[in-house]
């Protein structure tokens, strides 16, 4: 929604505060539910077809109905990042108490800047599988000094996600920060935009797509490994509209509630906020600033932009291609630091830190990043990815616990520390 008038606002708007972060630290662990319905419901074959093609993934583990069968999974399993498109809330009913506790942003005003992204998965999405979700704060972090904006506050939500048998299956992280608007402009630089290509790079690009390479079903030993190897670099654009467009058709809106024509209208009369007119005068979701270069203007950017979430699927897509089948992508943490522009590539590259054999579990230590076509790094990341041996498969990890409440207080209890 819109801004209330200047002289409704209280004197702390938009400045953060001490009594602010107090409030915010308050809501710590409880759990609540997420506004918007999942764009899956259950897992399809349909369903991961489409997420995966819409990142430019064409692995048959997902995306061919019966290679599965010939795995180690026996069937048909979803990429990693499905369950962006899954989970159907089901956090307890709150006390009224609860409810006005978690009315209203203590930090209103504040930019809010997505900074982070962690996942953890625990075991695989078949067909058929149900998700729920729950969502939480569970981390509450004060940068007296950061480099962003001076006095800066890490605002750090969890999603836990388990199956229609009550086992966990993942959790998502997510940090965002939260500092003064004004301090945070004054910090803001200017990128490179994109700018016409040549023949001659768009057959680098090419060539480089010609190459990819899955290794698929040859198994990618643990003792192989070298530490300080290279990964296959893959590339992905240049970023056109038209992959925004197939991108949604995988990923659902996210979010602005699904809905066209009738149904947009239904959602625009409950939360009127979410639309705003465009150049005709006609009520347009705010997420448009991803493909309508009129509206990104206007919020200050200066061509639309991608998503957080879809350079995360190149990351994945890069590291499943390289594990093989029967590898397991364990845990993926990266950060989201720089725009980048319909127009831009992405090329995505990767190299094997360490690797360790730690209490059953080998181990492989990824670095992983995505760079745009300046050669900026735009994403940097990390992942864990367990490898079999010659003598034993994968053993899928655990989580800390099995029970939904026990892992939110372990996640708050961690983050703690």
């Amino acid at each position: 929604m819109a801004d209330a008038p200047k002289k409704d606002l209280p004197d702390t708007y938009g400045i953060l505060t001490d009594e602010g972060i107090e409030k915010l630290r308050q809501r710590i662990g409880i759990q609540v539910n997420k506004p918007t319905p999942p764009h899956n419901y259950e897992v399809t074959w349909d369903g991961t077809r489409h997420f995966a093609f819409g990142y430019g993934d064409d692995n048959p583990l997902w995306c061919d109905r019966h290679y599965g069968e010939s795995t180690r999974w026996g069937g048909l399993i979803a990429p990693p990042n499905f369950l962006y498109t899954m989970g159907e809330s089901d956090a307890p009913p709150i006390t009224p108490e609860v409810k006005a506790l978690m009315k209203g942003d203590p930090l209103a005003g504040l930019g809010s800047y997505q900074a982070q992204m962690e996942f953890e998965w625990w075991r695989p999405l078949r067909l058929g599988d149900s998700l729920k979700q729950r969502f939480a704060l569970i981390g509450v972090q004060v940068n007296e000094k950061s480099g962003f904006a001076g006095r800066t506050v890490s605002e750090i939500n969890g999603y836990i996600y388990r199956n229609q048998n009550d086992e966990l299956h993942a959790i998502q992280r997510g940090t965002w920060i939260r500092a003064e608007r004004h301090a945070s402009k004054e910090k803001k630089k200017e990128y490179d935009l994109p700018t016409p290509y040549s023949k001659e790079y768009l057959a680098e690009i090419d060539a480089c797509y010609a190459a990819e390479k899955l290794r698929g079903a040859e198994t990618r030993y643990w003792e192989d490994v070298v530490e300080g190897e290279d990964m296959q670099t893959i590339v992905r654009g240049p970023l056109r509209t038209s992959d925004i467009v197939i991108w949604h058709i995988g990923w659902g809106m996210q979010l602005t509630p699904p809905g066209a024509f009738r149904q947009s209208y239904k959602i625009r009369a409950k939360v009127p906020g979410l639309y705003t007119p465009n150049a005709l005068n006609v009520p347009d979701t705010v997420q448009r600033l991803h493909w309508e270069k009129d509206w990104a203007n206007e919020l200050g950017i200066p061509i639309p932009y991608d998503y957080g979430g879809l350079r995360e699927t190149f990351l994945t897509n890069t590291i499943t291609n390289w594990m093989g089948d029967d590898g397991w992508l364990w845990k993926l943490s990266c950060q989201h630091r720089k725009f980048v522009y319909t127009g831009d590539t992405y090329w995505i590259k990767g190299k094997v830190r360490k690797k360790v054999q730690e209490e059953g579990r080998n181990e492989v230590h990824l670095d992983v990043w995505v760079e745009n076509q300046h050669g900026t790094v735009v994403t940097p990341g990390n992942a864990v990815v367990l490898l079999p041996t010659r003598g034993k498969p994968v053993e899928l990890p655990k989580p800390a616990a099995e029970d939904i409440d026990a892992m939110y207080a372990h996640e708050v209890e961690r983050l703690r520390q």
